[in-house]
């Protein structure tokens, strides 16, 4: 298993790594599936909507971009890009802190990758229901 954290264009340093690794991977378990790697990429806005214009036509500003490799049913592969810039907005939106909307977009990328989706209000009611059941689980 390997969940590796990088940064493009921005200084970002994350906090509690080993314990984040841990989380992210016990939840993945949870849903019956194994870690073979997530690279995620910490990044600006503007990184992130060039990725957004030119990967998926969507001209839109976004937390999160999640992109599966997997080649295997039930192993993940993944790269993961999120916005700390969005990351911060949505904090500050929702009036909660930085490290839980961070967490939230963390283990998001994850469920995707898990075959959760949120493009009907069912799915996103869903969604979070994960969300929050994952974040309460957090070590």
């Amino acid at each position: 298993m390997a969940i590796h954290f990088f940064t493009e264009d921005i200084k970002f340093d994350l906090k509690n790594k080993r314990s984040k690794k841990s989380w992210i991977k016990s939840i993945a378990e949870e849903e019956g599936y194994k870690i073979a790697e997530i690279n995620y990429v910490f990044c600006s806005d503007d990184y992130l909507l060039d990725i957004n214009i030119n990967y998926l036509d969507h001209d839109t500003y976004t937390d999160i971009i999640t992109f599966d490799n997997s080649e295997s049913e039930k192993i993940i592969e993944s790269d993961i890009y999120i916005s700390i810039d969005r990351v911060r907005e949505n904090a500050k939106t929702h009036d909660i802190p930085f490290e839980d909307e961070l967490d939230r977009v963390l283990i998001h990328g994850v469920l995707h990758l898990c075959g959760y989706k949120d493009k009907t209000e069912e799915e996103e009611i869903n969604m979070r229901l994960k969300e929050n059941n994952s974040l309460s689980k957090r070590q």
